[in-house]
């Protein structure tokens, strides 16, 4: 009997828009973009010092200005979820019409939600940020896997079935998280070296490429991994990895961190770009120097 959350009737080969797995999607932009991450982050904050009100229009203002700046510049766009969510209805239509702007712009989108749930929950997240009618259509969703890894797989499968991918949160850069992260499991080992594992067996890529389900993993903590025996570049699975610049990682701490999985890594880069709009002109040339700062380190 079919499960609620299966997509047998879908190839699992294709994707609504009619590209191939995001591992190897991933992987092209990035050798041809270099590896840095723009993120969207429309804090009221920021927004007051952009000159531009905290409502759905400044949001998309915002969100229209980072992409003219990073398109053809990077590979990838981060739009942190939570700050159009905070503006209800108005705020997540600005989100998917600003998701619609960098598929225009040929911008690979990663939703920064951090969903995490279990089955037809799951499932209906995954629907809503990878699905075939998903009313934001991300290439890639951030999820939780602290209800147990096997709780994503509905998120897997949609994943899977469209195309899309995944970043499951593993060792990231908030000092709470190696409480959880780090904690000895029954078997001996650590939760992270579980997640780093399940993640490279979830959608490896038969030809090679990136695996279509990664992991977040802070670029202030990635010497975790290999302090606590953590092999980062099992499965070769794509890491996203914050907290570059304005958080304090430099270029030698990501080459340092991540040694031998640095060709697998996504660097998100947010404050430190978008502190220094709200001109275009601007926001490029802050793209373009941190694309210099990283040029040396995949």
């Amino acid at each position: 009997m079919m499960s609620p959350h299966t997509t047998a009737t879908v190839s699992p080969r294709v994707h609504p828009f009619g590209v191939r797995p995001f591992g190897e999607r991933l992987e092209e932009a990035l050798d041809r973009r270099g590896p840095l991450c723009v993120g969207i982050d429309p804090h009221p904050q920021l927004l007051r010092s952009w000159g531009l009100p905290l409502d759905e229009r400044g949001l998309l203002e915002f969100g229209r200005r980072v992409i003219d700046a990073a398109a053809g510049r990077v590979a990838v766009i981060k739009p942190q979820v939570a700050f159009f969510e905070q503006y209800g209805p108005g705020g997540l239509e600005s989100l998917a019409e600003i998701i619609s702007l960098a598929r225009a712009s040929e911008l690979l989108v990663i939703a920064d939600a951090k969903r995490g749930d279990i089955g037809t929950t799951m499932a209906g997240y995954a629907d809503a940020w990878l699905g075939a009618d998903a009313p934001w259509p991300a290439d890639a969703l951030t999820v939780s896997p602290y209800l147990g890894f096997g709780a994503l797989q509905p998120a897997v499968e949609t994943a899977q079935a469209r195309g899309a991918g995944l970043f499951v949160l593993a060792l990231t850069s908030n000092p709470e998280g190696a409480q959880v992260q780090l904690a000895e499991t029954q078997a001996g080992g650590r939760v992270a070296e579980e997640i780093v594992r399940a993640a490279a067996t979830a959608l490896p890529s038969a030809t090679g490429a990136l695996g279509s389900v990664g992991l977040v993993v802070g670029a202030t903590t990635a010497a975790l991994a290999a302090e606590h025996g953590i092999d980062l570049t099992v499965g070769r699975v794509p890491l996203l990895a914050p907290g570059f610049g304005a958080q304090g990682a430099s270029s030698q701490d990501l080459r340092q961190g991540f040694g031998p999985a640095s060709r697998q890594v996504l660097v998100n880069s947010s404050r430190q770009i978008l502190q220094v709009g709200p001109e275009v002109t601007e926001l490029s040339e802050a793209i373009e120097s941190t694309r210099r700062d990283l040029a040396s380190f995949r």
